[in-house]
């Protein structure tokens, strides 16, 4: 699927207050389920000593869709389309991997 195309059709199912002038709303759903997708990655390591089987793989997918649900609709907010977000994500990692920089910290690197 193409990611405007998934954005567009996400965007049908939005219903939070002030859809279309609200960022804050998916700001906060973004934290929330990639806390929930976070969640589940830790329970694997403290009860499965990090084995992924596939019903816990199948559960972090579906978190993983949620994530991706509310980075739609934030990038849809700030007036992004998801294919744009992705490609300047793409051109800053190569920009860091040209000049050795993929490694360490800070938005400036």
């Amino acid at each position: 699927m193409e990611l405007n195309a998934y954005q567009d059709a996400a965007r049908s199912t939005a219903r939070y207050p002030d859809v279309g002038h609200n960022p804050i709303y998916p700001t906060l759903g973004l934290c929330g389920e990639a806390g929930e997708v976070a969640d589940k990655v830790k329970k694997v390591m403290r009860d499965r000593n990090g084995v992924f089987d596939a019903e816990t793989r199948d559960a972090i997918k579906m978190e993983l869709g949620d994530v991706l649900w509310y980075v739609a609709q934030l990038s849809k907010e700030l007036g992004y389309d998801l294919d744009n977000v992705a490609a300047a994500n793409l051109d800053k990692l190569s920009s860091r991997a040209a000049r050795g920089r993929l490694g360490g910290s800070g938005d400036d690197r």
